[in-house]
């Protein structure tokens, strides 16, 4: 320990001396170390905390050839490597979830992508991806499983991740408040700690309903309930604030679908009201798109405004390039319907395929302006049919075990916390039709962690019947 210490403070008396610190953050990678080693879940809590709060390297370092998201991603490897090696050495690992039908479907998407990165065109990118993908799938999903055996664990999952982004939305009301609350500045005010708006405000739409729940089951306590009411307050305000279409458009969308449950629709009769409605409007449909193309509404400051915006296709910037991206992508698929050109190559090889009359005001050639806005479209271009195939298998699955654990649970926590991360997840499953975020540890730690949170109620309550079932024979 004297050798340790003299090299310790030698080396920084070196470093400080030639305007170097990074020897000074050797004791908190020691203090990381010995959490993650002895107590993974706490590890997991911090790095929750520090999600929402995270700034990208390119931030610091313009142009750098590799991005990480800090200080989460050095966590997230530090986590990925721990979880390896617990399970070679302590091998306690629940084979129930690795036999999951949602864990299956995640074998397969990985499989498939690990094959698309090895075809691609930019090998070093698609690896990168494939690599943040699986450190983001043993952080948030593997480990959270284990995580929430203990119940206790699933409200300080979300707070740990709430705490943060409360941060987060302080800093941007401030810098918003600075700039005078207008849309264009809702644009950027949160930047660095997230890169636009459309994140941040797919962020807040997932975390809402999450929230929400919780309150449900909180301690019957005035001062409780009336944090969760101020929680939900500012959670709401800095949605509204965040002049984010997708996200208004994806919260209020599953208002109907809780609906549903609610009153115990069956689903043919949802299925004979979707045919009639599609039988009623396709005569239509030439009509319908004669009055969006006159449709001159562009995203302002005005509520009203902006939310006609969103079905203007004939003048509004942002939709009009989030189209021609579109396009490229089907472009892209076209020329490559197989494989496609490679996970997380999209934005660096998109520019060929744009054409000149489908060009806007904010449209580039470079790679630095957002990718293909939608993940289903994205992976179509980057991984082939079988990439997007594969990632709706998980969507699909997801949905599947969820709201078939709510119709069958006679547990209430287990019926409604399931229910309301499922609207949650599709918050995210319909806003990913206007934008790609699971590259993002903002986004992934809740779309993973919740589709964790939904698979260990499902072994748990498998587990109940079987024992339910032991007992009666």
């Amino acid at each position: 320990m004297y050798i340790f210490s003299a090299l310790f403070i030698a080396l920084n008396m070196i470093g400080i001396y030639n305007d170097t610190y990074v020897f000074s953050l050797i004791p908190f990678a020691i203090i990381l170390g010995f959490i993650a080693f002895f107590s993974l879940d706490k590890l997991m809590l911090i790095l929750l905390f520090f999600v929402p709060i995270s700034v990208e390297l390119s931030f610091f370092i313009p142009d750098i050839p590799v991005n990480l998201s800090l200080p989460t991603e050095p966590f997230l490897i530090l986590t990925t490597g721990m979880f390896f090696l617990k399970l070679i050495t302590e091998k306690q690992f629940d084979k129930k979830i690795l036999s999951h039908p949602i864990t299956i479907a995640i074998y397969i998407y990985l499989t498939w992508l690990l094959f698309t990165s090895i075809t691609s065109e930019m090998k070093i990118v698609s690896f990168k991806y494939l690599m943040v993908r699986i450190w983001f799938i043993v952080s948030f999903y593997l480990l959270v499983t284990q995580l929430v055996v203990n119940r206790n664990n699933i409200s300080k999952y979300i707070w740990a991740y709430t705490f943060g982004l409360l941060i987060a939305i302080t800093y941007t009301v401030i810098q918003h408040a600075d700039a005078g609350f207008t849309q264009k500045s809702a644009n950027y005010v949160m930047y660095p700690i997230f890169r636009d708006h459309t994140s941040y405000g797919a962020a807040l739409a997932m975390i809402l309903p999450a929230i929400f729940i919780l309150k449900r089951f909180s301690k019957p306590v005035f001062n409780i309930r009336f944090m969760y009411w101020v929680v939900i307050a500012i959670l709401i305000g800095a949605l509204l604030l965040s002049y984010t279409r997708a996200a208004w458009l994806s919260l209020a969308a599953i208002f109907p679908i809780w609906l549903i449950v609610r009153l115990k629709i069956k689903l043919r009769t949802i299925i004979a009201v979707m045919l009639f409605l599609v039988a009623l409007i396709a005569p239509m449909y030439m009509d319908i798109m004669h009055n969006l193309s006159k449709n001159q509404e562009v995203s302002s400051t005005d509520f009203s405004s902006h939310i006609k915006s969103i079905s203007n296709i004939s003048t509004d910037a942002s939709n009009l390039e989030r189209i021609n991206r579109w396009k490229c992508a089907i472009r892209m698929f076209q020329e490559r319907p197989i494989v496609g050109w490679g996970p997380g190559t999209y934005m660096f090889l998109y520019a060929p395929f744009q054409n000149s009359q489908d060009l806007t005001i904010i449209s580039t050639n470079a790679h630095n302006n957002g990718n293909a806005h939608s993940e289903y479209l994205g992976l179509l271009a980057e991984a082939g049919f079988l990439g997007t195939l594969t990632y709706l298998a998980i969507l699909i699955t997801t949905l599947i075990v969820g709201f078939k654990l709510v119709n069958s649970s006679n547990d209430d926590f287990v019926k409604q916390i399931t229910l309301f991360l499922l609207l949650s997840l599709i918050t995210y499953y319909l806003h990913s039709f206007l934008n790609n975020f699971l590259d993002m540890d903002k986004i992934a730690s809740l779309f993973w962690g919740f589709t964790a949170i939904i698979v260990a109620f499902d072994i748990e309550e498998k587990e109940k019947k079987k024992t339910h079932e032991y007992i009666k024979c």
